[in-house]
C-alpha cells in the first residue's frame, strides 16, 4: 500500500479528500492527518508517507515552508498541493519544490484521483528502476502474491505456507538472488500482509515492518521469516472466525463510522465480523434502536448537515461526500430525514 498524509487546517477539506480519493482502487492508505506544517513534519518522520497532500495557507508553519522542508529533507516524498487561492506565486513555489499537481478548492474528485494516479505511476516506475529484481522475477512475485491473497482469504494455512515455499524455490532457480533482492521480497510481502489484514478487519498496526538482517541473509531465512509472519496472523484470523461467539457491536459501529461514505452492505459487515447477517441485524437493532441501513443513513445525514454550514462547499459536493452520486436522490433523502431541503437549511442557518 502507498501511504498518504493529509495536511490542512480545515477539517472539511480533509473530509473531502478522504471521501473523494479512490484509495482502495489506487492501492493507497491514509496513514495520518495534520492541521499545520509543524505537525506534518513530525508525522512525516514518524509515519514515512510516500505522498503528502497539503494546503498552502495554514497557521504556524504554512504550506510554502512545509514544501520547502519536505523537498530538502525528504526529496523522495511526492507532494500534491490543494489550495483555495489561484495564486501565481503559490503555484510557482509548488513547482519549484517539485509538487506533482496544484489543485484548487473545492476539490474536484476527477482532478484529485488523476493527481493520485500520477503519483502512483511515478512511485511504481521508481520502484522498478531501483529494484534489484529483474522484471522476470517481478512477474513471478506478482503471481505468487495473487495466490497468497486467495489462500489467506480462504483461511488456507497450508496453501499459504506451500506458496511461500514454492515462491522462494522459483526465485532461487531463476537466478542467484542476493540479500538486496530478498529484502525487496520481504518488504513487498509484508505490505501485502498488511493489506490482507486490513481487508479482514485485523489490526495491521500490530504488524511491524521492521525485521532483523538475518531474515534476508539466505533464502531459507527469508522463507522462514515470511512463513512465521503469515502463519501467526492467519492463525489469529482462523481462531477469531472459528471461536468468535460474542459480537462486539462497538467495533461494528466504529467500522460503519469509518466507512459510511462507501457502499457498505449488511452482507459485507456480517462477513467482516464473522457472523450471519440475520444475527448481526438483530443484535445491532437491539443495541442501538435502529437497523444497520438506518444507522448508515443517519451517519451520512448528520455529516451532510455539518458540511452544509460551510457555504463554500457546493451542495452537489456534499452529496458526493456523503456517498450519493445522484443529487436528486440526496435531496429527497435529506428532506425526508430532516423535514427540510438542504438549500433551505443552509439559507436558514444564515439568518
Amino acid at each position: 500500500m502507498i501511504n498518504v498524509l493529509i495536511v490542512d487546517d480545515e477539517s472539511w477539506t480533509r473530509d473531502i479528500i478522504r471521501a473523494f480519493g479512490e484509495w482502495q482502487e489506487l492501492g493507497m492508505h491514509i496513514i495520518g492527518e495534520a492541521e499545520d506544517g509543524k505537525e506534518a513534519l513530525r508525522l512525516t518522520e514518524e509515519l514515512q508517507p510516500q505522498i503528502v497532500i497539503t494546503d498552502m495557507r495554514m497557521p504556524g508553519l504554512d504550506g510554502v515552508q512545509l514544501l520547502q522542508q519536505l523537498n530538502e529533507r525528504h526529496s523522495q516524498i511526492l507532494t500534491i498541493v490543494i489550495s483555495g487561492y489561484d495564486d501565481f506565486e503559490y503555484a510557482k513555489h509548488a513547482l519549484r519544490n517539485k509538487a506533482i499537481d496544484y489543485l484548487l478548492k473545492p476539490v474536484d474528485p476527477k482532478e484529485l484521483n488523476a493527481a493520485l494516479l500520477n503519483c502512483k505511476k511515478i512511485l511504481e516506475t521508481a520502484l522498478i528502476e531501483r529494484s534489484p529484481l529483474s522484471l522476470d522475477l517481478s512477474y513471478a512475485l506478482s503471481t505468487y502474491k495473487q495466490l497468497l491473497k486467495s489462500h489467506y482469504n480462504d483461511l488456507n494455512l497450508e496453501g499459504v505456507t506451500t506458496t511461500l515455499g514454492h515462491m522462494m524455490r522459483e526465485l532461487e532457480t531463476k537466478e542467484a538472488i542476493n540479500s538486496a533482492m530478498r529484502e525487496q521480497v520481504v518488504q513487498e510481502l509484508l505490505l501485502l500482509l498488511k493489506e490482507l489484514m486490513n481487508a479482514n478487519s485485523q489490526d495491521s498496526e500490530s504488524l511491524s515492518a521492521l525485521y532483523a538482517q538475518e531474515a534476508v541473509e539466505s533464502s531459507s531465512n527469508t522463507k522462514q521469516f515470511l512463513t512465521q509472519q503469515y502463519v501467526y496472523v492467519l492463525e489469529q484470523l482462523i481462531q477469531r472466525r472459528k471461536f468468535k461467539n460474542k459480537l462486539n457491536l462497538d467495533e461494528v459501529r466504529h467500522f460503519m463510522e469509518e466507512h459510511y461514505t462507501e457502499s457498505v452492505t449488511l452482507e459485507q459487515l456480517a462477513r467482516a465480523f464473522f457472523v450471519s447477517k440475520e444475527y448481526l441485524s438483530k443484535m445491532f437493532k437491539q443495541e442501538f434502536g435502529r437497523n444497520v441501513t438506518d444507522y448508515l443513513l443517519h451517519l451520512r445525514m448528520v455529516k451532510a448537515k455539518e458540511w452544509l454550514l460551510d457555504e463554500s462547499i457546493p451542495i452537489k459536493t456534499i452529496a458526493e461526500m456523503a456517498g450519493y452520486e445522484d443529487l436528486t436522490y440526496f435531496y429527497r433523502v435529506f428532506k425526508k430525514h430532516f423535514g427540510i431541503a438542504p438549500g433551505e437549511m443552509r439559507k436558514n442557518s444564515e439568518v
